[in-house]
């Protein structure tokens, strides 16, 4: 194994980073970032990537956490959207089996809504064959009394039958992060909390960034010979400081997500269904929890911190309550919820819903690659691209090319090495055993197995010295301070945000650990971590306020 992305070693990375040259400097650290890197690391280029924020802090902790084909874009006959994204989730699903968990999706067939029944079969068989979807996955379609069947909570008034298809749900934070580890463990460096703040050119030729550090509010000069704007919503920001935002531009539309208790919302079965204005909503179970989502409105507002109007959670609230009749959902039964932003490529005349989710490479005349657009399934494949073209620059102007070709769609990311989906249960029950060894429960060491995949066993070793520091944080379950342990060493976890939201999901579907466990996690980590007094106040009071917008929504005016 590589370097690892040690929390403790991220200021001398950073130092590293600025005493070297690099083949590749990507900026922007989410899963179009990673993948980037992945790509790059993995045929031999030397490759750098700094991200303001958090990995994964922007649009790719805010998905709907579906690594899904699209059925959506046929409804827009965006084939090609289709048949890209539908086989590619496969590949996904392959290489990190931890992180990616085939889901039966039901689509409610109803009277006078946008999907017929002949029209769905038909839908759902070209959706099967341009995803290339395995046999065993392939669509069936129900009765009424079937449909029920699977979810007894649907609005039975009007309902035909419905579509059984398969999805895959994913950790997109978790999946992010995995991805950039397996670049890192490859040979490239990644840091996060640093800002691109000014471009360094040479004979107006983009050669690298100024970047400011803003743990350490220190300033360092990162060099390299292709520089690759994966900044998500703030790509055309970026463009912007390089005097190239021009043409094509960003258009952020807003998707809301909210959570409730199985105790209010007990749903058993996903659910994939069209609202009476016609847009579509998913609703999945998960760890107890349910979540709904999501909306599609255009944005202007923060772009670091996009939050839930009143508008938004009450749209879906409505959504729900008219699919699921029974529940009567009100806002008092939402647990948390999470605002995200897509970084689509405007396109004039079109609402939020109907413009492409393709993504778009921009090549400015300084060198500098920007690229946008896109959705969280292709992310894979719009590495490829983007590393084949700066291949294709390097192979020209006779610089070294790394010498491999692609090899992503057979790469397994961090914590993927099990040997692909088929050995993903067989693994599991041998780690469950594992942990219990190691005096976990097998719940702990089930959760931990599917959370890490093979990277467990490396979990698993931090327990013994785990328990001779439990004497001194026995207010959080020894498992949770290995998790804590695992994410500071190999995650590069700076705040005790990165680690409820981000490295965990706790803040979203297990609220009460973060109330239960916040104290002694902050603690851990300011002892760790070497933090000042107004270090712990700070990011504990940063906690906090992501705590209250979780289940807080604003007025829009």
């Amino acid at each position: 194994m590589g370097r690892s992305l040690s929390s403790e070693q991220r200021e001398r990375h950073l130092e590293t980073m600025s005493e070297q040259y690099f083949d590749l400097l990507i900026l922007g650290g989410g899963i179009t970032g990673a993948g980037i890197a992945l790509d790059a690391a993995s045929r031999g280029l030397k490759t750098a990537l700094v991200e303001m924020q958090d990995f994964a802090a922007g649009t790719s902790s805010r998905s709907t956490k579906l690594v899904h084909g699209g059925l959506r874009y046929l409804k827009q006959f965006d084939v090609k959207v289709v048949a890209e994204v539908g086989k590619e989730r496969a590949i996904v699903y392959e290489n990190g089996p931890h992180v990616t968990t085939p889901e039966w999706m039901l689509l409610p067939i109803y009277a006078g809504r946008t999907f017929g029944r002949w029209s769905t079969s038909v839908g759902l068989r070209l959706y099967d064959y341009l995803a290339g979807v395995k046999r065993q996955e392939r669509r069936h379609m129900l009765s009424k009394a079937e449909a029920l069947a699977k979810e007894p909570l649907l609005q039975s008034k009007g309902l035909r039958g419905g579509g059984l298809y398969v999805e895959y749900r994913t950790d997109d934070a978790r999946l992010t992060i995995e991805v950039l580890k397996k670049a890192v463990e490859l040979g490239a460096f990644a840091v996060n909390y640093t800002r691109a703040t000014k471009f360094v050119y040479e004979e107006g030729i983009v050669q690298g960034a100024q970047v400011q550090d803003l743990i350490r509010d220190k300033s360092y000069t990162l060099r390299a010979q292709h520089v690759i704007n994966a900044g998500g919503p703030w790509v055309d920001e970026l463009r912007g400081l390089d005097g190239s935002r021009m043409g094509s531009s960003l258009y952020l539309t807003k998707g809301v997500h909210l959570v409730f208790d199985q105790s209010c919302f007990p749903l058993r079965q996903a659910i994939y269904f069209d609202t009476p204005d016609g847009r579509m909503i998913f609703a999945i179970p998960r760890e107890g929890k349910t979540y709904i989502g999501t909306t599609d409105t255009e944005y202007h507002g923060d772009i670091a911190h996009p939050r839930v109007a009143l508008q938004d959670r009450d749209y879906l609230l409505n959504a729900a309550n008219v699919m699921f009749p029974s529940l009567e959902l009100t806002s008092d039964d939402v647990e948390s919820s999470w605002a995200g932003l897509r970084p689509l490529i405007h396109q004039a005349g079109k609402n939020p819903s109907e413009i492409s989710r393709r993504d778009e490479v921009f090549h400015a005349p300084s060198g500098l690659i920007s690229i946008a657009g896109g959705k969280l399934t292709g992310y894979r494949h719009m590495a490829e691209n983007v590393v084949n073209r700066v291949v294709n620059e390097r192979r020209v102007k006779g610089l070294d090319t790394g010498g491999r070709p692609c090899r992503t769609k057979n790469l397994p990311i961090s914590g993927g090495d099990i040997g692909g989906s088929q050995a993903f249960e067989a693994f599991i029950r041998e780690r469950v055993k594992q942990g219990t060894a190691y005096g976990l429960t097998k719940e702990e060491s089930s959760r931990l197995a599917h959370r890490y995949g093979t990277n467990v066993d490396i979990l698993m070793e931090l327990i013994p010295a785990c328990r001779q520091e439990w004497r001194r944080y026995d207010d959080m379950p020894l498992a949770l301070l290995a998790e804590l342990a695992y994410s500071l060493q190999y995650e590069m976890t700076i705040t005790p945000s990165d680690f409820f939201i981000r490295r965990t999901g706790a803040l979203l579907f297990h609220k009460d650990d973060v109330h239960k466990y916040r104290e002694p996690v902050i603690r851990y980590m300011a002892n760790r971590l070497n933090w000042s007094y107004a270090e712990r106040e700070k990011h504990s009071q940063e906690l906090k306020q992501h705590v209250i917008e979780s289940i807080t929504v604003i007025r829009e005016i």
